[in-house]
C-alpha cells in the first residue's frame, strides 16, 4: 500500500468530513450549538422554551412581591407580640 498516494489522501480527507458530518448532526439533533466556520455559534430556536421561560420570570417576580409583602406582614405581627400590652392594643386598633 503506497501511504504517500492521492489515494490515501482522499481516504483520510473523506473520513475526517464524514466525522464532521456526524459530530455536527449529533449535536444539532440534541440541541447543541453548532459552531460555524467564523468561530461563532447557531442556537436551536425553541418557541416552547422561550414562552415557558417568560411565564416561570413573571410567577417568579409575582412570587417576590408575594413574599415579601408576608415578610412585613410577619415583622409587624412579631412587633406586635413583643410589645408592652398596652401598645399593643393601640397597634391593633389601629390595624383594624
Amino acid at each position: 500500500m503506497n501511504w504517500g498516494g492521492p489515494g490515501f489522501v482522499i481516504a483520510i480527507i473523506a473520513i475526517t468530513t464524514f466525522g464532521w458530518l456526524a459530530s455536527t448532526w449529533i449535536r444539532a439533533k440534541h440541541g447543541y450549538p453548532i459552531e460555524n466556520e467564523w468561530m461563532g455559534t447557531t442556537t436551536k430556536e425553541n418557541p416552547q422554551a422561550d414562552r415557558k421561560i417568560e411565564l416561570l420570570t413573571n410567577e417568579n417576580e409575582r412570587l417576590t412581591g408575594q413574599i415579601s409583602r408576608l415578610e412585613e406582614r410577619i415583622a409587624v405581627l412579631e412587633r406586635i407580640a413583643t410589645d408592652p400590652a398596652e401598645r399593643t392594643a393601640r397597634e391593633i386598633d389601629r390595624l383594624r
